[in-house]
């Protein structure tokens, strides 16, 4: 694995690049990213191109021994290009303008700023794309960053009508697919539908989920527009997006299939803060983050691009756009860094090089502080790049568990949760988080995913069953958990015939015939476990596994297949995958709260992410046999052992 740093020349005077890329190198770094925001200063007129500074500084790092991944600028449009086409920008669900002032400033539907796109990546490829020291290209920045997939312009409005009419080819099939008929929805010509936006009640629900489609689906075009221009005058280098954390606006999967490389910005400390969790996690991890953010992320994007995959931005101290930004525990960058590693990753490059004293990220830690002087975070990545080299390349593959993860499923929740808490990504994080609890190494893939190599296959939720999907979950003869509302709608977003879960009756014979959504609080009970947020009444002929203190069953058998009728806590959760691993001869070992571990090849690795040092030998008797290559049976606070068998 590589290390790298996110860099600004032009932010800098140029007197300092030389001595920039000489530390970075001297710390350990191997590979650098540039230009990505650089579109103002590549091309302040129209037209008229400043290569020189570009030139002198790809030239500069490149001397350094630095390989460089050069960013595509088309985040940051410049003024002069958005005043040619005020109509170029996206329109919020409210009608309003996503104005020029910050960036992503751009409607991914609008044809007049993809053209614009086009010409400035190829100017770009044409002039670097042999360049010795490039070895990939980032295209864009953060798809959707800022909430800007969804866009109710009139130019994704004209989009989506032509997407509708090459899907449905005539609007009678649309207005029967749509069930148009109730509340005299019926339209008479694609050019009457509109964004299902400011409407005086909730849009019809499968209008929303074709426009959440169609918002993704211009996601992918848009990047196979640049990732086609780069192949074409670039070959050789790898094709690379940073995706973001906890993010489904559009079909990473999708998108994946025109990169060579899915890499994603890490900030463990900024996800923790800002999303789902209890006050309670949110101080007990405060400076860590929790154990299975960064991890659940470097397991979705490995199954984004067929297992390459890497961390282009790393949280390297506080950043600057959670609600609170506390520092890292001292060793949690190593942490992280190494806990990159042993997922697999090709590079973890940290966010920023040196911390920029103006403008909007003024307050976002870099590697270096303002002064120039270095920061914890360099510390900890020059100590980790002398670790790296004592983990021997992973050989034969970990036995591992595939998690199913599904983008529609996501949008499919959120057009109609039917419960508030009914939300999709805490869904899948919780089974994972308990997957992880046990030890078990797990892959998050696509639906669509081949599932051969793996020992044990968990479906979270799949509202939506397609053929493809159906006929290699009836392949399958190792444990399978289907989870609630699996098989509850058609493509078309209405409810199956015979009831959930639909297609999914032929695998397990059972019914849906009533779902109930429970507010906080309110939950249903089994002996030692809680139902809380959905269950369902299930009508079937099997016996349950699970039942609650009432007798109705929540967790049914039938030969491989196991389904889960509602929201089960950690307990149960826990208890179902031990028997599917134990049916799976997958090994488990039940870890403390604050411990995971990971297994790369033949390397063992274990992370600390409580406060107190944690010694494996109470764990397992035998720990003090292991060949530690780094650390050893007594982990510190944010501390890392990683070991092999003697």
């Amino acid at each position: 694995m590589k290390l790298g740093s996110c860099y600004y020349p032009e932010h800098w005077p140029e007197e300092i690049w030389s001595e920039d890329a000489t530390r970075m190198v001297e710390m350990g770094l191997s590979q650098v990213r540039i230009g990505e925001f650089a579109w103002s200063r590549i091309e302040p007129e129209p037209g008229q191109f400043d290569w020189a500074w570009l030139d002198r500084a790809i030239g500069i790092l490149g001397d350094a021994g630095l390989e460089i991944i050069l960013g595509t600028p088309t985040a940051t449009p410049p003024k002069w290009l958005v005043d040619s086409m005020p109509d170029m920008v996206a329109i919020d669900a409210d009608g309003k303008p996503r104005g020029f002032g910050s960036r992503r400033h751009y409607c991914f539907s609008h044809q007049g700023y993809r053209t614009e796109c086009k010409r400035i990546v190829t100017a770009l490829a044409q002039r670097y794309g042999n360049h010795p020291a490039i070895a990939a290209w980032q295209t864009d920045n953060e798809y959707g960053c800022h909430d800007t997939v969804v866009s109710y312009s009139q130019a994704a409005a004209q989009g989506f009508r032509n997407w509708l009419a090459a899907k449905y080819e005539n609007v009678n099939a649309l207005n029967k697919a749509w069930g148009n008929v109730f509340w005299s929805m019926e339209y008479r010509d694609f050019a009457e539908i509109d964004p299902p936006n400011l409407t005086v009640t909730e849009p019809n629900p499968v209008h929303v989920l074709d426009y959440r489609r169609f918002a993704s689906d211009e996601v992918v075009t848009f990047n196979k527009l640049q990732a086609d221009i780069i192949r074409a005058h670039a070959p050789g280098r790898d094709v690379v997006h940073n995706y973001m954390g906890f993010y489904t606006e559009f079909d990473h999967h999708k998108v994946g299939q025109d990169l060579d490389v899915a890499s994603w910005d890490s900030y463990p400390l900024g996800f923790l803060e800002q999303f789902w969790f209890s006050d309670a996690e949110k101080l007990r991890y405060a400076r860590q983050g929790h154990p299975d953010i960064a991890a659940f992320h470097h397991d979705l994007y490995r199954g984004c691009t067929g297992g390459r995959w890497s961390v282009m931005e790393q949280q390297p101290g506080p950043v600057n756009w959670a609600r609170y930004n506390p520092a890292p525990l001292p060793g949690m960058v190593r942490l992280w860094t190494l806990e990159a590693m042993a997922h697999g990753a090709e590079l973890v490059s940290y966010f920023r090089w040196r911390q920029a004293p103006f403008a909007q990220e003024q307050m976002h830690a870099g590697l270096l502080r303002p002064d120039n002087m270095e920061d914890q975070g360099a510390k900890e990545a020059r100590q980790v790049a002398t670790e790296i080299p004592a983990v021997a390349e992973p050989g034969k593959a970990a036995p591992t568990v595939a998690l199913l993860f599904s983008y529609e499923a996501a949008w499919l929740f959120e057009t109609q949760p039917q419960g508030q808490s009914f939300q999709y990504l805490q869904l899948v994080f919780s089974m994972y988080s308990a997957l992880r609890q046990l030890g078990l190494n797990v892959d998050i893939v696509s639906p669509n995913a081949d599932l051969a190599d793996h020992q044990m296959v968990v479906a979270p939720s799949l509202p939506i069953i397609g053929a493809g999907v159906l006929k290699k979950l009836q392949q399958l003869s190792i444990p399978v958990l289907i989870g609630p509302r699996s098989g509850s709608k058609t493509a078309h977003f209405s409810i199956p015939d015979n009831l959930a879960p639909g297609e999914l009756q032929d695998l397990i014979p059972l019914k849906v015939t009533r779902v109930e959504s429970l507010r906080p609080g309110f939950v249903e009970r089994g002996e030692d476990f809680e139902i809380a947020r959905w269950i369902e009444h299930v009508d079937t002929r099997l016996s349950a596994e699970e039942a609650l203190n009432d007798g109705r069953g929540v967790v049914f058998v039938s030969e491989n297949m196991r389904y889960l009728a509602g929201w089960a806590d950690d307990v149960l959760l826990k208890r179902m995958f031990r028997r599917m691993a134990e049916e799976a001869k997958l090994a488990v070992i039940e870890l403390p709260a604050d411990l995971r571990l990971r297994r790369l090849g033949e390397t063992c690795f274990a992370f600390n992410y409580g406060t107190e040092a944690i010694n494996l030998t109470d764990l397992m008797p035998d720990a003090g046999q292991n060949h530690y290559v780094i650390g050893d049976a007594t982990i510190a606070a944010a501390g890392v052992s990683a070991w092999t068998r003697s």
